[in-house]
């Protein structure tokens, strides 16, 4: 199933539709939020609630004013406020935290390197110095182009600290979408590195920034070059071409004052995926933005500055941004980087991770929890997982079979699992269950968070009935929301705000039902309709009555020339694909949706082709269904699946 990196209702209690299951007590004694009266406190006090999220932070100018709301949807958190991000992350712990460790990273091949707070600090400020030396200014964008290595987090800190919005460009787009991404976000300067590891093959990273150099119109002052291949890959720099490491000890030791920004100043341009269509240059302030995280690691995730987190999603994307760096180290906590695969160099890399560091909060997305049990329990089952408190997902709506299967193998049966819908748009988390307050439904994503006026609608705008299928809005500012797009303010109110008589509506481009308790579940992407014989069906729908059938761990539906369904399923690993379950699918498809939705053909697939953050690639699928040529895989992490994917097809 499909991505989806409030209006404020409490949804305790059992009396809706659905399963409730109340945290346990246990976690509920010590939880950051235990107070159900935060929701009825929020929505009488907003938004001056949210003056909560931003004292979490450290201000160089408290800001008098919440929310400036004078020429809607420009809304502007915390206007008169200035800060900066690379402070609050690292310099405001040294006095209490600096030889606590603030991440903790793991290689492909096994490497192993640890940060205190205090060894962050110093090379963090040995990188800006450095990117100073070259030119960079305040305000000057800088494109960063690495894999998971702890380079990534220490040059976005870097360009924070003096003031430098980053442009993080996923490590395995092509060199085409990294030249697109550095001319719309007009960047003069660029960080790379001469490649990373894929398995055991050395990959070269820079002869695509190279390459990707060449396509750009813009012509960059300077590129640097981190070695993370060693001798494994000769890479010679030219001329504007600088070293990572001698750039970073030519300045060891050197403090750079943080640059004090405007709470509604850039802090990163993050584009969107591009899967269905041109990205788009979605612009985070500082202040705002950095408030809503911290606040949501700490309430939501229920991070402590003790815990050792784990946030699984790559850097490259939103959640990466959010949740493996800003919100972590915001809170002072230990957050655990790891640049291999799930499955490499075998399938409980993961789980043996999680024992050797006693992880507390787990967080990834429900595709990586389909792959776990598409591989069986006994993985995570021989490891001891009992340091799990909390457990999250993010990225796509889960299925109660697989919220069950992580609870019972992941979290031991006990642990709370904090399900969370938000989007690049908006920064952070904006609906979810908080975990010491509010019962979990499996399934279901949950109540808007205190303060987020989410609500579910009709093509009129009006609040649909509970149960019936709507689109998903948020009525009113929220402090993590995007300020703006790259492309400018035409596009922005085109592509998300609707006016009405009350107000402005963000349309998250989601479709939504909730239940009787303001639970919400979310159904995809509104424009993930297919079409069958004249009737329109949500993918979201027939998927989830496929993955319902025992043995599947996860489906793909697209539609066909001739107006059929072509169902894309995988199964565990022990499941035989055989005549039986193709049967079981239709059937189940057919009487949990309709008759006429019964899939015309089934695909078997040991994996969906997926970009690094997990989407399914549906328009590679729906080329292959209707026979047609596909495009760029670049973006896949598993492009040898599709040729694997056209060629059954081709045979059946």
């Amino acid at each position: 199933m499909d991505d989806a990196g409030a209006d404020g209702r409490h949804a305790g209690g059992a009396s809706g539709d659905g399963e409730a299951i109340d945290p346990p007590e246990t976690f509920r004694e010590s939880a950051a939020v235990a107070d159900p009266d935060v929701y009825d406190s929020f929505a009488a006090d907003w938004p001056d609630a949210w003056r909560a999220a931003a004292d979490l932070l450290e201000w160089e100018r408290y800001p008098e004013t919440v929310l400036d709301d004078d020429d809607p949807p420009f809304y502007e958190w915390f206007p008169d406020g200035r800060l900066n991000a690379a402070a609050n992350c690292l310099d405001r712990h040294l006095e209490d935290r600096r030889n606590r460790l603030a991440i903790r990273w793991f290689g492909k091949r096994g490497e192993r390197r640890s940060y205190t707070y205090a060894d962050l600090h110093r090379e963090v400020n040995a990188a800006a110095a450095g990117l100073r030396d070259l030119g960079v200014e305040e305000g000057d964008v800088v494109t960063i182009y690495l894999p998971m290595i702890p380079e990534l987090p220490v040059a976005m800190l870097a360009c924070a600290r003096i003031g430098a919005p980053h442009n993080v460009v996923f490590a395995g787009l092509s060199a085409e979408a990294l030249a697109t991404r550095i001319d719309a976000a007009d960047s003069a300067y660029l960080i790379t590195c001469d490649g990373y590891y894929r398995r055991e093959d050395a990959f070269n990273q820079k002869s695509r920034a190279d390459n990707a150099r060449l396509k750009a119109d813009a012509d960059l002052e300077a590129t640097v070059v981190v070695d993370r291949l060693g001798d494994a890959l000769e890479t010679p720099l030219a001329a504007d071409e600088h070293d990572y490491g001698t750039l970073v000890d030519a300045h060891d030791g050197e403090r750079v004052d943080p640059v004090a920004r405007d709470a509604t100043d850039l802090l990163f341009v993050m584009y969107t995926s591009g899967t269905t269509g041109r990205p788009k240059g979605v612009e985070h302030a500082t202040g705002g933005y950095l408030a809503h995280v911290a606040w949501t690691t700490r309430n939501v995730l229920d991070v402590r500055p003790d815990d050792t987190y784990w946030c699984a999603a790559d850097i490259g994307w939103i959640t990466g941004h959010s949740y493996g760096v800003y919100g972590p180290l915001a809170t002072g906590t230990t957050t655990v980087l790891y640049e291999g695969s799930p499955d490499y160099p075998d399938r409980d890399r993961v789980w043996d991770l999680i024992e050797r560091n006693a992880v507390s909060v787990f967080y990834t997305s429900p595709t990586a929890i389909r792959s776990f049990m598409k591989w069986g329990a006994e993985y995570p089952d021989r490891h001891d997982l009992s340091s799990i408190r909390l457990l999250g997902t993010v990225g796509e709506s889960i299925t109660p079979k697989a919220w069950r299967w992580y609870r019972e193998h992941v979290g031991g049966g006990d642990a709370p699992v904090v399900d969370t819908w938000w989007q690049t748009e908006t920064g952070a988390i904006a609906l979810a269950t908080l975990p010491g307050v509010t019962p979990m439904k499996p399934g279901k994503v949950g109540p808007p968070l205190p303060g987020i006026d989410a609500r579910v609608v009709d093509r009129d705008g009006d609040p649909v009935e509970p149960g019936e299928t709507g689109y998903l809005t948020i009525g009113s500012p929220w402090p993590g929301m995007l300020r703006g797009l790259r492309e400018g303010e035409e596009r922005y109110r085109r592509e998300y705000w609707t006016e009405s008589e009350d107000g402005w509506h963000y349309r998250t481009g989601d479709g939504a039902t909730v239940d009787e308790d303001g639970y919400v579940t979310i159904l995809g992407r509104v424009d993930d309709v297919i079409n069958v014989r004249a009737h329109r069906f949500n993918t979201a729908e027939l998927e989830s009555a496929i993955v319902s059938v025992d043995g599947v761990t996860e489906a793909a539906v697209v539609g066909d020339d001739d107006g059929g369904v072509v169902a894309y399923v995988t199964t565990r690993s022990d499941v035989d694909p055989d005549a039986a379950l193709r049967e079981a699918i239709t059937t189940e498809v057919a009487g949990v949706v309709a008759e006429v939705a019964r899939p015309d053909r089934i695909v078997f697939t040991p994996e969906l082709p997926k970009t690094r953050s997990g989407k399914i690639m549906r328009r590679l699928l729906e080329d292959i269904a209707r026979g047609e040529e596909f495009g760029d895989v670049s973006a896949l992490r598993n492009p040898e699946v599709v040729g694997e994917i056209e060629s059954t097809v081709r045979e059946e």
